[in-house]
């Protein structure tokens, strides 16, 4: 073990943060650079779209996949620290139009074979991105998949009421972003002494350089209310059935945004689909530990490398 944490240690190389503007847009960037990739892996986060709540996932990701592959994370539009877009609005599709534009603006010359890594809703843009660009993907991994609505969620319901209104979306997010008032430190004390009790630095850094926003709060909160209209309805089982061979996801075992319903529906839909339940309690907001996100990191870099031994 000692050995291992060693070579991890040599192995591991820092993400890099950068800007660009995709369709106009300023775009949140993280990414790792491998030296000769094999492959890369475009990941897409959930929602808050806030990249940097990635930053040990992402610097683990690489380590277990022992630097063959390049990284790079987008963030959603305007789930960003500084208001790039002038208080606009933009829904779910618009977010997911934003991934497909990054990958005509930044990956259309790219050689290598590329991997779909999407966490929460971020799973949902993964396929309609595998549904654009079928030959250049060779493998879509959702992390505690938003796939349709869970009527049986109370915390879905609330959460869905909350977003349809935009009088109670803009007071909510005036109420959280009212805590700028706060200097950084003193924001980050009572993060860590609250929702964060547990989390990583990281995490709560991303909390208060981030959803401190008002323009952020309004952005994740409307791109929710166009989420719960595309959920509406159920999955494309056709589409998955036909690229099974393609998928795998990972469910949590309380996890109301991917409940076990939605785990036994996809293995009768599409039973090629490779399915898993993480059983160590690192719950749906995964990426806010370092715990969760190194566990996550090793079980996708697993499904990785196993993909790629099937492909040669």
């Amino acid at each position: 073990m000692e050995t291992q944490n060693k070579l991890m240690e040599k192995a591991r190389r820092p993400v890099n943060s950068r800007l660009c503007r995709v369709s106009g847009s300023m775009t949140e960037i993280m990414e790792i650079k491998a030296e000769n990739p094999t492959y890369l892996v475009l990941f897409i986060p959930g929602n808050p779209g806030v990249v940097s709540f990635y930053n040990d996932f992402l610097e683990s990701l690489y380590e277990f996949l022992d630097g063959n592959a390049s990284i790079i994370a987008v963030g959603q539009i305007s789930h960003t620290s500084k208001d790039w877009e002038s208080g606009r609005l933009f829904s779910f599709q618009e977010q997911i139009d934003h991934k497909i534009d990054f990958i005509r603006q930044e990956l259309e010359s790219v050689k290598v074979p590329i991997v779909l890594v999407g966490h929460s809703i971020g799973s949902y843009i993964c396929l309609n991105i595998l549904r654009k660009f079928s030959e250049k993907v060779v493998y879509c991994v959702g992390l505690y998949p938003f796939l349709t609505l869970n009527q049986q969620s109370k915390q879905q319901s609330l959460i869905g009421k909350l977003a349809a209104s935009s009088v109670l979306s803009a007071t909510v997010s005036f109420l959280i972003a009212s805590l700028r008032l706060l200097p950084m430190s003193a924001a980050r004390l009572l993060v860590s002494n609250s929702i964060g009790a547990s989390w990583s630095d990281t995490a709560v850094q991303a909390t208060c350089t981030h959803l401190r926003q008002y323009h952020t709060m309004r952005n994740v909160l409307f791109m929710a209310k166009s989420e719960f209209t595309e959920l509406a309805v159920e999955p494309d089982w056709d589409f998955m059935r036909e690229n099974q061979s393609k998928l795998a996801f990972l469910f949590g075992i309380d996890d109301h945004w991917g409940p076990l319903q939605l785990f036994e529906e996809i293995s009768k839909q599409a039973p090629g689909t490779s399915l898993s339940i993480e059983r160590e309690g690192h719950t749906h907001g995964y990426c806010c530990t370092v715990a969760g996100s190194e566990w996550v990191a090793q079980h996708v870099a697993t499904l990785i490398k196993n993909r790629f031994s099937q492909l040669q």
